[in-house]
């Protein structure tokens, strides 16, 4: 009896110490608590640097700093209206010829167009007359001054008939600038003066050389007066026109240097200076009006077309990084801040345009915050490493 209960209390023994072995053996197995306590305590955007790398770093604090913003805003291109000219008929009339296109060149003096009018028929005849009588009182004088030598008149005939002719003359030139006005040119007028020929049109001229920009007449309408047909306009000289937040408006003054990017022609920089800064506001964009002139040798700048204008505001105290320190990462701003001896963090910021050396800061650092300002780029590249081991 002595024996059995002996050999029991021995096997109870073995199976306790078995049971506390396994469960120390249990809790101090590495492989099952180790990773779920480095994953939480690990943070992708981090990363820790040995000792010896310190060295090709620099830190420096975030300070207040004096910029010069840029201020960017939409614009456009847009013709010089100071090298647009509106042609027309000058008289009543139907268009028996078009002669110019959309994009013709033309030049001072070039009919775009014929006119077939009654007005220009009676004109015509008015000058004739005038020619006639402004002849007949050229002959008056003459017999006037033969007859005051054999004394015959007084002097105050050949007075009288010399006003005559003054006035016939005068009576004429008008005639010939009223036919002058309606399209008709000196060859037509001096045929009509020396052969009594009319002619049958009066031409729509071109009054300033440049490239024809629009057209609104067709063969056979009827025109009138001052209606518009033509417009040319000389392109050698372009404006870039933009609407500034009024906001803004106080820092942009006329003279001021204009940067100009046009995406059209592969994002090419200009430069102009601004012409016109508008005095009021627009009720429905609240911004003001203004203009850029830019040369335009090549005509490679197309009206209408869409352009990038930025202009220098004043200068201010803000609180600004210099660029290099700023890291691109999935399309947003990142700096590397500074968390403990040699531990830094890559934290999203918001930040203005840059001026120069600096980038304002609009949202995400306080002034005074540690940051990496050299070798970012290369501090993003050893985090990345790490990350991916």
């Amino acid at each position: 009896m002595k024996t059995y209960s002996t050999s029991l209390q021995h096997v109870m023994l073995t199976l306790l110490m078995g049971s506390s072995a396994f469960l120390l053996v249990a809790c101090g197995d590495p492989k099952t608590t180790a990773p779920t306590a480095a994953k939480a305590a690990t943070n992708p955007m981090d990363v820790s640097l040995p000792a010896e790398m310190a060295s090709q770093f620099k830190i420096e604090k975030l300070a207040m700093q004096e910029v010069t913003p840029w201020i960017e805003i939409a614009g456009r291109i847009e013709a010089n209206d100071r090298l647009v000219t509106r042609i027309g008929a000058s008289v009543t009339g139907r268009v028996t010829e078009v002669l110019a296109e959309l994009g013709d060149r033309v030049r001072p003096g070039q009919a775009l167009a014929r006119v077939a009018s009654s007005e220009l028929t009676s004109a015509q005849m008015g000058y004739l007359r005038a020619h006639s009588a402004a002849s007949q009182a050229e002959r008056a004088v003459e017999r006037a001054r033969q007859l005051i030598q054999a004394d015959v008149i007084g002097s105050a005939e050949l007075q009288r008939r010399e006003s005559e002719l003054a006035i016939a003359r005068a009576e004429l030139h008008a005639a010939g600038d009223q036919l002058k006005l309606m399209g008709l040119h000196n060859a037509a007028i001096e045929k009509l003066r020396d052969q009594g020929t009319l002619h049958p049109h009066a031409a729509v001229s071109a009054t300033l050389s440049g490239v024809v920009i629009e057209r609104k007449v067709s063969h056979g309408q009827v025109t009138q007066p001052g209606d518009p047909l033509f417009t040319v306009a000389d392109l050698g000289n372009v404006w870039v026109v933009g609407a500034l937040p009024e906001q803004t408006a106080r820092s942009v003054q006329a003279g001021q240097t204009v940067d100009i990017e046009v995406p059209a022609l592969g994002n090419r920089q200009l430069s102009g200076k601004i012409v016109f800064v508008g005095d009021t506001v627009s009720p429905e964009t609240r911004s003001v009006t203004i203009r850029t002139q830019v040369d335009n040798g090549q005509r490679d700048l197309k009206p209408q077309m869409l352009a990038t204008m930025r202009i220098r505001g004043q200068a201010q105290q803000t609180l600004a990084l210099p660029v290099q320190a700023m890291v691109r990462e999935n399309d947003k701003d990142h700096v590397f801040v500074k968390l403990a001896e040699n531990r830094y963090r890559l934290t999203p910021v918001e930040l203005g345009t840059a001026s120069g050396a600096w980038r304002p800061v609009l949202k995400g650092l306080q002034q005074g915050t540690e940051i990496v300002t050299e070798g970012a780029f290369h501090m993003n590249n050893e985090r990345k490493r790490a990350e991916l081991e």
